[in-house]
């Protein structure tokens, strides 16, 4: 890089760009510069998330949430396990589970992965130093709180 701002000087110096140009041309050097430092700084992401797939709830009465959910977000139902489960969805692709339990919670959430294989996303994750749980084609793991979160195919 000194090579080039050595010979913008030069150039300004020599009456050949103006003041005004060799401001601009020394900014946008530092704009590229910074950006390649950005890019380096960057790391690489282990997956890329398209959607969030689903969300799944604990809730402690599965038709009185099913009802809610129909009624202030107008979710429809998708299939119904009544009393442990019921699946809502949300638009096309997207969905609501609903899990009994004894206490309210969050479960997990899923994340769609673009060209997402089980065996694929297990030896992703554990190269990220991540500890995958596989549930037939269904992968798992944690996220720094201890989140679960899923990963999947596209619906």
């Amino acid at each position: 890089m000194l090579p080039q701002i050595d010979r913008m000087l030069d150039a300004y110096d020599g009456g050949r760009v103006s003041r005004r140009t060799l401001i601009l041309q020394l900014t946008g050097l530092l704009g590229v510069a910074a950006g390649v430092r950005a890019a380096q700084d960057t790391p690489t992401s282990t997956f890329t998330a398209t959607d969030v797939n689903h969300i799944a709830l604990r809730v402690t009465d599965v038709s009185r949430s099913r009802k809610f959910y129909q009624e202030h977000l107008g979710l429809t139902l998708r299939s119904d396990n009544s009393p442990n489960s019921v699946f809502m969805n949300v638009g096309k692709h997207d969905f609501l589970a609903l899990f009994r339990a004894d206490k309210p919670a969050m479960d997990h959430y899923c994340y769609t992965i673009k060209g997402y294989t089980a065996g694929d996303a297990v030896k992703r994750l554990e190269a990220a130093a991540l500890k995958p749980r596989r549930r037939g084609n269904r992968v798992y793991f944690d996220d720094p709180d201890g989140l679960e979160v899923q990963i999947s195919a596209p619906n």
